[in-house]
């Protein structure tokens, strides 16, 4: 009776807990609902905050194209102007390669227009050059085909296009600066920051006010892109999909970088040395900087072969040492951690990493022919203090602004909108903390994967080590050449902006404080909040009055000497005639004219860098003769003597032209031992304008004004004087 009694009973106990009205069942069902709802809200908050940011980004691009189109319109009365008085706004080398977009333009079709380029001999007399190949000219060829294609021609003057694309790429510049402070420091408050220091600084983070078509306007945002992709790819504990994006626009930017400025792998190389130091510090990123290093691969073999195999890109210092990284990893060198064995397999790779690259450097330059930028390698030995030389292409150089030492108003400038102070202060404590984790290491302390907001370790992650190693290499260069700090300021602005909000540099900061009053967490968080919203109040109330005069202040461009010039060589000289003078006068004749010149504003090509030596002798004590060959070489049927630089008066007395053609022709002395070689002439600038013999039998002065004296090189001439 017993059994038969229980037997009921067991199976109601076995229902009981499986009864969906249990309070049992209630409660796991409101403990799996807490976290999903946490997870959705969690999921909801991060996408209003991307969105926030994205939104901003977006915005602040935006904003300073229209504050660039704007200021640009004010400087120049550009939309007033007639299209002589605008082109001739494009001086130097800019003024060359807006010359070959008017050209594409020009050209029955767009096979034809390339064909043209690179078989051009419409530009320097008695030379044939690929212009596509040594000026770099792919924007032009993208820019001219935009054009068409869209049908902006019905809508749009050419310059405008031109223009606007370039103050485009601007915007896309300052919204990538802006994304890789966000990813950085975590918050977008950081990319507005960026924005405003970048804005605020722009006499010394872009050229854009005063050159546009310059390679480095067009070139510098791809490579901004390429940055904030690059940061981005080097966070720890990315998901596959963020990754794989990463790694998608690093390669598309690290090739449209290398394809528009000729110079692109000398930063790209830097960018190389910056990721193999940080192999050293992170050795768990390995495998991405070797991922890194392959994209630089597939870059040069694409460049190599759209820029009509250029042998300056098989010398290239980048391909050296990529190659030599790549070669080693292939040997795979490994050994077990902490024994004898991979402790000289450390010595062997540190070895062949130092000195392969110099190796395979050395045997291409040995099979490869090869011309190019080998003045800049004489000039770096002079630049120096290696080598001494009279030369005067190296001497004119050297005294290039942009290539010599910034002066203490570049800091003071930095110091007065408060980047600079930041930057040393952000700059300090991530070496401070890279050293710690260095020392942690040494000291058989493993890194953590994941670096928490509480730990304080800001100098473990690997996109801080990057950053803090490359704004050390292009600080260093800017401190020797003030060209450079086109490429360095830009990084300051986004490595200040990005510390100052970062909640971890603050807390890594504390960390060493030891403060006990507050909360460590908290008041890291108060930090980085509290300081940029000052800073950014601060730069509003002194900056911003200055920006909007800017906008509302009326400027004028007005060089009536140039526009006379160009309308008397369009409307006088024949068609056929080549003129000589000045490279940047060359450039300005050849887009606004479309005459022939001698010499270009060019300087990556020895024999336009002899020309215009040459040239410019019409500035030296040479006799009339002299000159007269000279042009004559040239087939040179015009010369324009500008006053400018005739009657020069610089501050700096030893880089004028003048004085340095006499230094390189050794009519002056200049150092104790030297030679001096007497010349009976005047200075043929000064001695052409009296129109006496033997000057007048040389030249004829077929057009003045107040600037430039235009002679006629005479067909038939006696040599007798």
């Amino acid at each position: 009776m017993a059994k038969e009694e229980g037997s009921p009973v067991e199976p109601r106990q076995r229902k009981k807990p499986k009864t969906p009205g249990s309070q049992e069942a209630r409660a796991e069902k409101s403990r799996s609902l807490v976290p999903e709802r946490a997870s959705k809200y969690v999921s909801f908050q991060r996408f209003i905050k991307i969105f926030i940011g994205c939104l901003a980004a977006v915005i602040s691009g935006m904003m300073h194209v229209f504050y660039l189109s704007a200021y640009h319109e004010r400087k120049f009365w550009f939309s007033n102007r007639q299209e002589l008085e605008r082109e001739i706004t494009f001086q130097g080398d800019s003024a060359i390669y807006y010359s070959y977009y008017k050209d594409m333009l020009k050209a029955p079709s767009f096979e034809r227009g390339v064909y043209e380029l690179t078989h051009n001999n419409k530009t320097v007399s008695l030379k044939t050059i690929n212009a596509v190949q040594q000026m770099s000219l792919y924007p032009e060829l993208i820019a001219s085909v935009l054009y068409q294609a869209t049908g902006s021609n019905e809508m749009i003057e050419p310059v405008y296009f031109y223009i606007g694309i370039v103050f485009g790429l601007q915007g896309i510049y300052v919204t990538a600066l802006f994304v890789t402070s966000w990813l950085m420091s975590g918050t977008w408050l950081a990319g507005m920051l960026t924005v405003a220091w970048f804005l605020i600084n722009r006499a010394d983070t872009t050229r854009i006010e005063y050159s546009i078509p310059l390679r480095e306007n067009w070139a510098l945002p791809y490579f901004a892109c390429q940055v904030a992709a690059l940061t981005g790819y080097l966070k720890r504990n990315l998901n596959t999909y963020a990754e794989r994006f990463c790694y998608l626009l690093l390669s598309a930017s690290t090739s449209m970088f290398m394809m528009v400025w000729e110079y692109s792998h000398y930063v790209l190389f830097l960018q190389a040395v910056c990721l193999l130091l940080l192999d050293v510090f992170s050795e768990e990123q390995s495998d991405k900087v070797y991922e890194v290093y392959k994209i630089y691969m597939f870059s040069l073999f694409l460049g190599y072969l759209l820029q009509f195999e250029n042998p300056a890109l098989l010398v290239s210092p980048l391909l050296s040492l990529v190659g030599a990284v790549m070669l080693i990893k292939c040997l795979q060198l490994n050994g077990k951690k902490g024994t004898f064995v991979a402790k000289v397999i450390k010595v062997v790779k540190f070895y062949l990493v130092c000195t392969l690259p110099v190796t395979l450097n050395w045997i291409m330059k040995t099979f490869v022919p090869h011309k190019e930028n080998e003045h800049m390698l004489k000039f770096l030995e002079v630049k120096f203090g290696l080598n001494v030389t009279k030369n005067f292409t190296l001497n004119w150089l050297l005294c290039q602004e942009s290539l010599q030492a910034p002066s203490q108003d570049f800091f003071l400038r930095l110091t007065q909108s408060s980047l600079l102070p930041f930057y040393i202060l952000v700059l300090i404590i991530c070496l401070l903390s890279m050293t710690q984790v260095v020392f942690r290491r040494m000291n058989g302390k493993s890194q953590k994967e994941t670096v928490t907001l509480q730990d304080g370790r800001i100098g473990e992650r690997p996109e801080i080590i990057y950053h803090v190693i490359h704004t050390l290499i292009l600080g260093s260069l800017a401190m020797l050449m003030e060209g450079l700090k086109f490429l360095w300021t830009p990084y300051v602005c986004m490595l200040a902006a990005f510390g100052v909000c970062s909640p971890e540099l603050w807390m890594t900061l504390l960390k060493w404080l030891r403060l006990r009053t507050v909360h460590p967490i908290l008041l890291a968080l108060i930090l980085s909040m509290a300081v940029p919203t000052i800073i950014g109040l601060s730069l509003w109330k002194e900056f911003f009055p200055r920006l909007i005069t800017e906008l509302t202040e009326l400027q004028e461009f007005y060089d009536p000497d140039t526009v006379e010039l160009m309308t008397w060589i369009k409307r006088q000289a024949p068609v056929a005639a080549v003129f000589a003078g000045s490279p940047q006068l060359m450039g300005v004749i050849k887009l606004c004219t479309g005459w022939m010149v001698t010499s270009l504003p060019l300087y990556s090509d020895d024999d336009l860098l002899k020309r215009n030596e040459n040239i410019y002798q019409i500035y030296s004590k040479r006799s009339a003769e002299d000159i007269y060959k000279i042009l004559t070489s040239y087939k040179a049927n015009y010369l324009i003597v500008e006053d400018a630089i005739c009657n020069e008066m610089g501050t700096m007395r030893g880089c004028r032209v003048k004085d340095l053609l006499d230094v390189a022709n050794g009519h002056v002395v200049c150092e104790d031992g030297d030679k001096l070689i007497y010349s009976k002439y005047g200075r043929f600038c000064h001695e052409v304008k009296i129109n006496y013999s033997p000057y007048v039998n040389y030249f004829t002065r077929v057009y003045w004004n107040r600037s430039y004296f235009v002679y006629k090189v005479n067909t038939v001439i006696s040599f007798q004087s």
